[in-house]
């Protein structure tokens, strides 16, 4: 215990002044600003420790050196009792500055978990607006064009009824086959040429368009389906968590119950009776056991709550990087400036959507900055180097 809350007071110490000097304009992530509340307040907490147990470590040194100094029986005795004491009083002042840096991480731990859930609905409520299948499929699909149904309705009036072909529904859905029967049937059909080359410029830039993004795009929808399954399992995984973070304390109401009735307060209040009768065990030696068993109880779900913070980074990071890659695709249509004029609006706002979705990644649901080896450090006090 000594030497756990000595490394914490040190490294909480250079942590503190270290992300002052790296960051002198702090952060409004609201994350962030709680990990930098988490470390003045475990800080301050150290700081009253290492007083106060300095005092008692010179008083004990005291005693020592007068027991080396005296012959007296009693003098002796009343040394021994004193110095008996004074080292209960120290393990008393190291359980409960344990104790209470174990209130401070349990209670900031709730507030990210409540930042990140919000973070995470967030992100539920981006990819429910993003572009659907029947949006995508618009823009890769010629048959949504005007224009190029005009050009099939002159092949049927003009086309030759002995040698034409009319495709089946599953063909007249693919592109490929849709566009390679259509300009068939124009090269075949009967109109005046003129008339057929006008038609012709009026959709080479929609089939050039679907034939070469039709893939793509239908690349950036089913990835973006695989994003939001994966955060449906992130937003699962967070309720999980907040049943495991509140069961210690006799808290049992799910996450979306608590956040949609405003019931923090009640969590609160459980915390509260929780602590009171941890802090009465704490005083009662006899009540050791329990008392430490609390304390634990407090610890393990930060724990799990750091595992979940790296799988949200990760997921983050995993996102942020696909919507790069879609706004790659969307710029890579090599005749976007030829074609301008034909290009459908949709394809403009799913460009724009992209951008804003690249922009929340790095703003809105950015990853925790602290994590790692430091998240480490702040969660339990542990020195990779001592």
């Amino acid at each position: 215990m000594k030497k756990y809350l000595k490394s914490l007071i040190l490294l909480t110490s250079m942590m503190h002044f270290a992300c002052i000097a790296a960051n002198p304009n702090p952060t409004h992530d609201p994350i962030q600003i709680i990990l930098e509340e988490w470390q003045l307040e475990i800080t301050s907490v150290l700081v009253k420790f290492d007083s106060q147990s300095s005092q008692l470590r010179r008083e004990l040194l005291e005693i020592n050196t007068a027991l080396q100094n005296t012959t007296q029986p009693l003098s002796q005795l009343n040394l021994l009792i004193r110095k008996d004491v004074v080292k209960d009083q120290f393990a008393q002042l190291q359980n409960t500055t344990y104790a209470e840096v174990s209130k401070i991480r349990y209670l900031k731990g709730l507030a990210i978990l409540k930042i990140l859930y919000e973070k995470v609905l967030a992100l539920d409520h981006h990819f429910a607006a993003i572009a659907t299948f029947n949006e995508i499929n618009s823009l890769s699909n010629p048959n949504h064009y005007p224009e190029f149904a005009g050009v099939k309705d002159l092949i049927k009036q003009s086309g030759n009824r002995k040698t034409g072909l009319e495709l089946t529904k599953l063909l007249g859905d693919n592109v490929y086959a849709n566009i390679a029967t259509t300009l068939v049937g124009l090269f075949n059909s009967e109109a005046p040429r003129e008339a057929k080359q006008e038609e012709l410029a009026q959709v080479d830039c929609i089939m050039d368009f679907t034939l070469r993004m039709h893939q793509d795009l239908n690349t950036i929808w089913f990835e973006t389906a695989f994003l939001q399954k994966s955060n449906a399992k992130i937003k699962i995984d967070l309720e999980q968590l907040f049943i495991e973070y509140t069961k210690p304390i006799g808290y049992y109401t799910p996450l979306p119950t608590c956040r949609n009735t405003d019931d923090w307060d009640a969590v609160q209040e459980k915390l509260k009776a929780y602590l009171t009768t941890m802090d009465t065990f704490l005083n009662d030696p006899a009540q050791a056991v329990k008392a430490h068993k609390m304390q634990v109880n407090l610890e393990f779900p930060i724990d799990r709550l750091l595992q979940f913070i790296t799988q949200y980074n990760a997921f983050i990071d995993q996102g942020g990087k696909f919507y790069e890659k879609f706004k790659i695709i969307l710029d890579s249509y090599e005749h976007a400036t030829q074609c301008q004029h034909m290009l459908p609006p949709a394809y403009a706002q799913l460009k724009a959507d992209i951008d804003l979705a690249i922009e929340k990644f790095n703003t809105a649901y950015k990853p925790v900055e602290i994590n790692g080896s430091k998240m480490k450090e702040i969660l339990y006090g542990i020195n990779e180097y001592e």
